[in-house]
């Protein structure tokens, strides 16, 4: 595009800013701080321009800042904070967190956690005094927190560079367009969906740090989308056939807690019944191998057997016999840990297999279709709640829960459901190396290797960072069941962070160079922060050296150079053997 055009097309108030009204944003609790305008009223400049503030978004941001550069942060929700706030999912973290397997960084952000609970809440003696506090004691992380305790931190991280005006937050900006010349961006366009007005971001760089990998169709760079074939990757789990709309399913989560009684008198807390419960309440899905039976039902597939397997409810949080009982799951807030009178009951979050959307795709629809199927997922989140609280068996032969609360406080929205879906898969690079199965899962290694035991993932030469989870496919908008099987702890590719062609865009999420098999163990907390850091110090690093990324790889001392940077800054580029 001309850039006098693009220019001359930003206009105040345009009514192409009504296509992008926030679907799930709240009203805005804080106002964004502006660079001054280097161009015009309306463009705005920065060193590098992150579009999404997720924890990559956030991780990159600051890497860049601590290395002096100015940064415009885009985020199209009110929070900050990605799938660890906006999304409502306490992290997934593997086991060796408390001391490797992620960055220096990233530990901060989960030490500043608990040391926001030990200053502003109630904490027992016992709680405070333990080695690692967790508030929630939920079964998936040693760390399970509230979302509004996520963006405090986050924003205290952020804050100085805010104050000093290096770095500029837009919340609920969306970037709408861009002006590529070649193989570089030149400048985005955003709206504010507060005012409807439009601004043009420019800089060197930009990173795409969103959770659909929404620049790479806006900047015309190359990427894949859904299951490549076995055919492209040889990946032992890949499909025959490749299938670009075959996506696994995203989850609207919402909050809630039980309190059958106040002041001594039973309550009740029922939802109106949701317009789609009927279908949800009888919807068996469509999935090979077959799902166990009906969507909301406590059974469900065994993910990696895919056998039907029995899963328990309680939200007293008291043991379900040998099985798994979902309230103790996702817990965010365990009484327990606190004060009596504190909090009236424990506090969970529904992420469960019971709300998996897959009945279609967030990646490469129309706004309608996307509206849609948000709302439909939102009304399947809906129904399972409203299900527990009338029909859900309970141990005692009764059904329902009613005294189960909804809990929008939670989730800082209007209708409790969490400000943005939560997002499994996205657009992902055609990247200068791709990460495959064969160099990350134990089956496939081991085909590889000949080795089964004592195997290890493949070493990349180039490594940036590490990370570690099984990989884990959740069913899919294309009929699949879940996916799910052991992978071995891994490295983070320099490669896999670089498009093949463009020279100044940079993907800080799940967008980067990997497949749908890898997606499943890249797409972790832990990991798509230790990818954006990576990235953030690449753009410094650039800068500095006056080369652009691809260069940092191919030549072989700026490369060691550059991992001698990051390790500096405590980003592991290795296990420990």
């Amino acid at each position: 595009m001309n850039r006098r055009n693009f220019l001359e097309s930003v206009t105040l108030g345009s009514a192409a800013a009504s296509a992008f009204s926030p679907v799930f944003s709240s009203p805005a609790q804080a106002e964004s701080r502006w660079v001054a305008p280097s161009k015009g009223s309306n463009e705005f400049s920065a060193d590098v321009v992150i579009a999404g503030g997720g924890l990559g978004g956030c991780a990159a941001a600051l890497a860049a800042l601590r290395s002096g550069l100015r940064v415009i942060l885009t985020e199209e929700t009110d929070w900050i904070g990605g799938q660890i706030s906006q999304q409502g999912v306490p992290p997934d973290e593997h086991q060796w967190i408390e001391t490797h397997g992620a960055t220096r960084l990233y530990r901060t952000y989960r030490t500043a956690v608990r040391e926001y609970y030990i200053r502003n809440y109630p904490l027992t003696d016992e709680a405070r005094n333990r080695q690692y506090l967790n508030p929630g004691d939920g079964a998936v992380s040693r760390l399970c927190h509230e979302p509004c305790v996520a963006v405090a931190v986050l924003q205290d991280m952020l804050g100085p560079y805010q104050s000093s005006q290096q770095l500029t937050v837009l919340l609920e900006h969306k970037v709408i367009s861009a002006d590529t010349t070649g193989d570089r961006v030149r400048a985005l366009k955003a709206v504010s969906f507060r005012s409807g007005k439009e601004i043009v971001l420019t800089a060197p760089y930009f990173v795409d740090a969103t959770e659909l990998g929404d620049l790479l169709p806006l900047t015309k760079t190359e990427f894949v989308t859904g299951t490549e074939s076995k055919k492209e990757t040889g990946e032992l789990h890949a499909p025959d056939q490749a299938d670009p709309t075959n996506q696994q399913s995203f989850t609207m989560c919402f909050a809630m807690d039980y309190v059958p009684t106040l002041r001594n008198k039973p309550v009740q807390h029922l939802i109106e019944k949701p317009k789609e419960y009927d279908f949800w309440r009888n919807l068996v899905p469509k999935l090979t191998p077959a799902w166990s039976g009906k969507l909301l039902d406590l059974s469900y597939s065994n993910p990696s057997t895919l056998e039907p397997k029995k899963l328990g409810f309680h939200p007293e949080g008291i043991a379900t016999g040998s099985m798994l009982n979902l309230w103790n799951y996702r817990r965010l807030i365990s009484k327990n840990n606190f004060k009596p009178g504190t909090f009236l009951s424990d506090i969970t979050v529904v992420n469960w297999p019971q709300n998996d959307y897959m009945l279609g795709n967030l990646v490469g629809v129309s706004e309608k279709e996307f509206k849609k199927h948000v709302e439909r997922a939102k009304q399947l989140s809906l129904s399972l709640f409203y299900w527990l609280q009338t029909e859900a068996p309970r141990p005692d032969g009764g059904q329902g829960w009613p005294g189960l609360r909804l809990r929008p406080d939670i989730m800082g929205t209007e209708d409790g459901m969490a400000k943005y879906p939560y997002v499994r898969e996205s657009r992902r690079i055609k990247a200068v190396f791709t990460v495959l199965e064969e160099h990350v899962g134990a089956a496939n290694r081991a085909m590889i290797t000949g080795q089964q035991s004592g195997n290890k993932a493949a070493d990349f030469y180039d490594s940036v960072g590490t990370g570690y989870y099984h990989i884990d496919l959740h069913p899919s908008s294309g009929g699949n069941n879940y996916i799910d099987f052991a992978s071995l702890p891994f490295q983070i590719p320099l490669g896999a962070l670089l498009p093949k062609r463009m020279e100044n865009l940079l993907p800080a999420n799940k967008n980067i160079g990997t497949t749908h098999i890898t997606n499943g163990c890249y797409r972790l907390h832990p990991v798509e922060w230790s990818i954006g850091e990576a990235v953030g110090q690449l753009v410094a690093f650039a800068l500095d050296k006056n080369v652009i990324p691809r260069a940092v790889r191919e030549k072989k001392p700026l490369l060691e150079e550059f991992q001698n940077l990051v390790r500096k800054h405590g980003i592991e580029t290795q296990w420990p053997k």
